[in-house]
């Protein structure tokens, strides 16, 4: 049991720091991406599946209600979070348009779609940053696996270094928490 919770240890070690070697400057520009957004007044959207959906509710509760300064409310929106709506658009128009048509109603020129797929393929996904980039939206990815389809529809796609879904995850959320806290740093204290 000791060598399997050294083994995860040294393993999510490893991708930290392939992670700080070659994703600060696409970290920098996804923050500058969200702090630009959310100063013009616009909002983020945010989404994936799975432990996405829920790392995407994470950091959109991060700058709703706040990181670890008190501020102003920020305009963000999980779109994981209205089963209604998952549930009639997948039974309507198919899972794969479940983040597409929430994006068609809720998106405007400006606002900034964050898609969350850890291996960079999911269609639900790929298909929203496809059609925000149409409507005139920014678009980050959370990544791994070398990317795939997804980077296509990123204005800049953070590709964590490995193909572990759970090595992903756990960058991801610390990514989630950088940009929440270069939010608090720009935005300031109320």
């Amino acid at each position: 049991m000791i060598d399997m919770i050294n083994k995860e240890f040294n393993s999510h070690q490893k991708v930290l720091q392939e992670s700080i070697d070659t994703l600060q400057s696409y970290i920098y520009t996804a923050c500058v991406i969200v702090n630009e957004t959310l100063k013009s007044g616009n909002k983020i959207l945010l989404f994936g599946n799975g432990g996405s959906a829920a790392d995407a509710q994470h950091i959109a509760a991060e700058l709703v209600g706040r990181y670890k300064k008190d501020r102003v409310a920020l305009p963000a929106i999980a779109l994981t979070t209205d089963t209604s709506a998952l549930s009639a658009i997948g039974n309507d128009f198919g899972f794969k348009n479940i983040f597409q048509r929430q994006v068609e109603a809720l998106a405007n020129r400006g606002d900034l779609l964050i898609g969350i797929s850890t291996s960079g393929n999911s269609k639900n996904v790929l298909k929203a940053l496809k059609y925000g980039k149409k409507l005139g939206c920014k678009t980050i990815g959370f990544s791994g696996c070398g990317g795939g389809g997804i980077d296509e529809f990123c204005d800049v796609n953070i590709i964590v270094p490995s193909n572990d879904t759970p090595r992903i995850q756990e960058m991801h959320i610390l990514i989630g928490h950088i940009i929440s806290q270069s939010v608090d740093d720009f935005i300031g204290i109320k």
